[in-house]
């Protein structure tokens, strides 16, 4: 029986991949510095913000314009991409994440934000009082893919990875739950595209956050 799901934040639960792209573009503007393609900057979700502006600006993400991008990024997050959370929620989630809940399935959030903002989007997003556990970026010290958030939540909640499944856009985070000896959920609707979630072998794939919970509703048969 699936006892755990740990979910990825943006693009699973939250349509904010577009509000995101637009919060990247107003810091390149605050920086004076020229915009990136929105399709390059929606490429680096799902990774921390200082690795996606030094990707982005082609430089070491210890360089000050990285901690400046970084800084704007968060102070254009509040007014940007906030305000229009609860409008973002993909369909079905907050009746999905209910009905998991109170059928008994501790539910939790991995997430490439840091913390604070990643609490700041699922209470704006009206889904914080789903989880148990928000583990975001710098709570860890090798953020997804590596398996360190998966596993800092398995150890927080009591759990084993045997009885628990990831679900995620991207490949960081099919990546991040088999190196952490966990099942995965695959969503389609979100940055990573059907054939780049493959190539992750995710256990399941779903089209619909109503597949996501069918696929965590089933009973699979757990290994000693």
């Amino acid at each position: 029986m699936i006892k755990l799901a740990v979910f990825d934040l943006d693009g699973t639960l939250v349509d904010s991949p577009r509000a995101i792209v637009d919060t990247f573009q107003a810091a390149f503007d605050a920086l004076g510095t020229e915009r990136p393609a929105a399709a390059d900057i929606r490429a680096t979700i799902g990774l921390p913000l200082e690795r996606a502006f030094a990707l982005l600006l082609g430089v070491e993400t210890h360089e000050s314009v990285v901690t400046e991008a970084v800084r704007l990024y968060r102070k254009f997050f509040d007014t940007i991409v906030l305000p229009q959370a609860p409008a973002l929620v993909f369909p079905g989630v907050a009746e999905g994440l209910a009905a998991l809940r109170d059928g008994g399935m501790r539910l939790a959030v991995a997430t490439s934000k840091f913390h604070a903002p990643a609490d700041a989007l699922l209470t704006a997003a009206g889904l914080i009082e789903y989880f148990a556990l928000v583990i975001g970026a710098d709570e860890v010290s090798r953020p997804k893919p590596d398996p360190e958030s998966g596993r800092v939540v398995l150890d927080r909640l009591g759990f084993r990875a045997a009885d628990a499944v990831v679900v995620g856009d991207t490949t960081h985070d099919l990546l991040m739950a088999r190196a952490a000896g966990m099942r995965s959920v695959a969503v389609t609707y979100g940055v990573h595209s059907a054939a780049e979630l493959a190539g992750a072998e995710p256990t399941w794939v779903a089209d619909t956050f109503a597949e996501v919970v069918a696929h965590l509703a089933q009973v699979v048969p757990v290994a000693p």
